[in-house]
């Protein structure tokens, strides 16, 4: 659950605040009472990464087979993963497409 700061109070206890993002905490900045910004921890590439693809697996665009076909060529450093890289751009976000 996020807490939530009004911009003053996030000011005036930013290490406070620091302290709870690091701790794995999100929190809300308002400003007059409406909800204005989040502050938040920052996800592993290679977790966003695995969210991504999974995410497109379940909407079918990228088989379940493609990430066989990768284990089994030999993971990440292998180059014939390089050649046979599934192209996202297009199908997502720009951040993610370059995952």
């Amino acid at each position: 659950m996020a807490h939530t700061y009004s911009t003053y109070e996030a000011k005036a206890k930013f290490s406070e605040v620091i302290r709870k993002v690091k701790a794995g905490q999100r929190i809300v900045i308002a400003y007059r009472g409406e909800e204005i910004a989040e502050i938040r921890p920052i996800q592993n590439p290679d977790a966003r990464r695995e969210k991504a693809i999974a995410r497109l697996e379940d909407q079918g665009v990228v088989g379940h087979w493609t990430r066989a076909r990768e284990r089994s060529r030999g993971g990440s450093g292998s180059p014939h993963r390089q050649a046979h890289r599934v192209s996202l751009s297009g199908v997502c976000p720009p951040s993610i497409a370059r995952l």
